[in-house]
Order: C-alpha cells, then sequence, then structure tokens
C-alpha cells in the first residue's frame, strides 16, 4: 500500500500527517515485539545517578545489577505507573 493509498483510506489530504501516522504506527509496532532484542552493559560508579542509554533503544525490558557478594545479577523492580505523591500542608 502506498501512501497515497493511506491518504484516501483516511480521508485527508495533508501528506506530513499520513507519514507521521506511518511512522507512529512503525514505532508501536517494533514497541510491541521482541524481534531485536539485544543486552546492554554498563559499570555503575558512586555517586553517578543517571546512565546513557543506546541511541537506537526502542524499550527497556528489565534493568539487572551484578551483586559482587554472589556473582549472580539481580533484578531492580520498576514501578509500572507513577507514585502518588501528596504534599500535607496541615501539621497535625
Amino acid at each position: 500500500m502506498t501512501v497515497q493509498e493511506l491518504i484516501e483510506r483516511a480521508g485527508t489530504n495533508d501528506t506530513t500527517l499520513a507519514i507521521a501516522w506511518i511512522k507512529d504506527a512503525i514505532h508501536l509496532i517494533q514497541s510491541n515485539y521482541d524481534d531485536n532484542v539485544a543486552t546492554w552493559k554498563t559499570n555503575i560508579s558512586d555517586g553517578t545517578r543517571e546512565y546513557p542509554f543506546p541511541a537506537n533503544m526502542i524499550k527497556l525490558s528489565s534493568i539487572s545489577i551484578k551483586d559482587t557478594t554472589d556473582s549472580k545479577y539481580k533484578k531492580i523492580k520498576r514501578l509500572v505507573n507513577e507514585p502518588v505523591v501528596t504534599e500535607d500542608t496541615d501539621p497535625e
């Protein structure tokens, strides 16, 4: 199917919008299927909070840290949603 056919089916005349939809769909498909899975390793250092990720990474599946006491990798649990943070303005 060509871009022109997609534009006609979507009922729009905006080529830029149609191409953006196509790119979004491709990105969604790539992020939902594990066709190209790679492992990336880096050394951590004390006092460093943020580490760079590969530029071509689409989705982070898991993070593991090597425990030096038993030389096994331990998975770090992640929050699925943002934590609910409320501010208590009442001191009592």
